[in-house]
């Protein structure tokens, strides 16, 4: 069977086709920082110095250029509340809560099963 990757909106997508877009969305989710970052969302808008202090170890460039990728894709809106410094918030969108689910499932999978997994993995 010959993998294939329709660009309609409605056609059937492949995401082990090599030009699927379906890629750049997986590598976009499976990344450590981005399925983290919705995690921490999902508890409702947070500033970004609030998602760093939740992210512990992100630094400020991978979290900015995290949060880019989530608005860019649809998965995370960006507010700018006009105060004196001016207030941002991230929150999820529809889109965004709804891989939320499945990216929690994968959280909660790996803490569960993490003395399972052989060898531990080094931090």
């Amino acid at each position: 069977m010959v993998a294939s990757c329709a660009t309609g909106r409605h056609d059937h997508h492949d995401v082990y086709a090599a030009q699927c877009p379906c890629r750049q969305v997986l590598d976009l989710l499976a990344n450590k920082w981005s399925a983290l970052t919705i995690g921490a969302l999902e508890d409702g808008p947070q500033r970004f110095g609030e998602l760093q202090r939740h992210l512990q170890g992100v630094s400020p460039k991978v979290l900015t250029q995290t949060l880019r990728r989530l608005e860019e894709s649809g998965f995370v809106d960006r507010t700018i509340y006009p105060a004196v410094p001016l207030h941002v918030e991230y929150a999820l969108t529809d889109l965004g809560r709804s891989v939320a689910v499945p990216l929690r499932q994968l959280r909660d999978w790996v803490e569960h099963h993490l003395d399972e997994i052989q060898p531990p993995l080094s931090a």
